[in-house]
C-alpha cells in the first residue's frame, strides 16, 4: 500500500483541524451517490482569518496564496467529517477558488496554486483536478478567498 493521506499532512507539518460549523442556513458539506461536495471554506485557522480585504489592494499575491492554502486544509477537515477517513477519496474533481480581487488585479489563477498545490501534495495522483479561479468584488467575512470542492469517494 502507498503512502496515505494522513502521512503525507504529517509531512506537510498539517494537522487538520476540527471541520467548521456554518455559519448560516446551509450545511458544511453534502454527499450524492459517491460524491462530496463541500461547503465554501473561507482561510479560517485557530478561528481567525489568515487574510481578509481585496488581493491587489490589501492583501498581496503571497498572502493569498497561504489564504487559498488554508482554505484547501480546511476542505480536508470537511472530506474527513464527510467521509471519516480521507483514505476513501477516489480523487479530488473541482475546485472553484473565488479570489476577492482589486478591479485590476488579474492573478488569480496564480492564488488558486497555493490550494492546488497543497492537494497535489498532500492526495498525490488523487489531488489532480479541474480548476476555475474567479475575481469577485468581495467574500463572506471581508475574506480575501473562498474555496469549494467536488470530491469522488470509493
Amino acid at each position: 500500500m502507498g503512502e496515505t493521506i494522513e502521512k503525507r499532512l504529517g509531512d506537510l507539518g498539517v494537522t487538520l483541524p476540527a471541520a467548521a460549523a456554518p455559519a448560516a442556513n446551509y450545511v458544511p458539506f453534502m454527499t450524492s451517490g459517491n460524491f462530496v461536495f463541500t461547503a465554501g471554506q473561507l482561510p479560517l485557522k485557530d478561528g481567525k482569518l489568515l487574510a481578509s480585504g481585496l488581493v491587489g489592494r490589501e492583501v498581496d499575491t503571497d498572502a493569498a496564496k497561504e489564504a487559498a492554502r488554508q482554505c484547501a486544509v480546511n476542505i480536508l477537515a470537511q472530506a474527513k467529517a464527510a467521509l471519516g477517513d480521507l483514505e476513501k477519496i477516489r480523487r479530488l474533481v473541482k475546485i472553484t477558488v473565488f479570489v476577492a480581487s482589486s478591479s485590476d488585479f488579474t492573478d488569480q489563477h496564480l492564488v488558486a496554486n497555493g490550494a492546488s498545490d497543497f492537494l497535489v501534495a498532500a492526495l498525490g495522483e488523487r489531488g489532480k483536478h479541474a480548476r476555475s479561479a474567479v475575481g469577485v468584488a468581495c467574500l463572506p467575512l471581508n475574506a480575501a478567498v473562498e474555496i469549494e470542492a467536488i470530491i469522488e469517494t470509493e
